[in-house]
């Protein structure tokens, strides 16, 4: 991660001493050689596993980065394939980087994923490591976002990682990362909104729910299973089969 392709810690110190858009902005050109840019095996795993319940004509990626995510939306979409990020950084590497050999060519909208500028539009939404950049509170709101610029019928999905055990060093090491966050949310503004323990499975499927989805989860082969036989991995594939709740 600090070697001569990715960020150095000065870099990344400034980063997070910045606003999450302004810190996407300066990590941009370095971002893919980072491990926070999704694994490819999980690209693969997550293209693999969607590709049974299309064809979909039009798919967006929902904080799309460099747009790893469009990448697999054009061999799942026939027709267009839409990225959509608020750092225009991220997506001026999207657009320099992503040549798909086949599918439809993706275009890039800068935006917010909380007020997107997209009617009913689509028939795949993915994302791909965003959520730890909202907090609890704001989920419903993007979940209602999403359900607004889906067709009825239109799916959303995206991958889920079960979290490490207290016995792992991982478990500590996310424990101490975000309390390192919140201290300096409560010193430092702006903000700098990115925590890997706020995302609560049942929390999150209870709220699909109850903004017009209905969910099935499925193991996400490849990624194995853990002591008790639960999944490491799996998708969420939500459904829009229901007008919005007040729409």
């Amino acid at each position: 991660m600090f070697g001569p392709q990715g960020p150095t810690l000065r870099e990344l110190a400034v980063q997070v001493l910045s606003s999450v858009e302004r810190g996407y902005d300066l990590l941009a050109p370095k971002f893919d050689h980072t491990p926070f840019r999704t694994p490819g095996e999980v690209l693969d795993s997550v293209a693999h596993a969607l590709a049974p319940v299309g064809p979909f004509e039009d798919g967006l990626d929902l904080c799309c980065g460099t747009g790893a995510g469009a990448e697999v939306l054009t061999g799942l979409c026939r027709r267009s394939v839409t990225g959509v990020d608020f750092s225009a950084g991220m997506l001026e590497v999207a657009r320099r980087r992503t040549r798909p050999a086949d599918g439809p060519e993706p275009r890039w909208v800068r935006g917010d994923a909380r007020a997107l500028p997209f009617t009913a539009a689509f028939d795949l939404v993915v994302s791909f490591g965003a959520f730890g950049h909202f907090l609890p509170r704001e989920l419903p709101g993007l979940f209602r976002q999403v359900h607004s610029v889906l067709r009825p019928g239109g799916r959303f999905a995206f991958p889920v990682f079960a979290p490490p055990r207290p016995v792992h060093p991982a478990f500590w090491m996310l424990l101490g990362f975000d309390a390192v966050m919140r201290v300096r949310n409560a010193l430092w503004r702006p903000p700098f909104v990115m925590y890997y323990r706020a995302f609560r499975l049942g929390d999150v499927l209870g709220e699909l729910e109850r903004v017009g989805f209905t969910v099935e989860l499925s193991a996400l082969p490849g990624f194995g299973r853990r002591g008790d036989g639960s999944p490491r991995a799996r998708l969420v594939l939500a459904r829009r089969v229901t007008p919005r709740p007040g729409a």
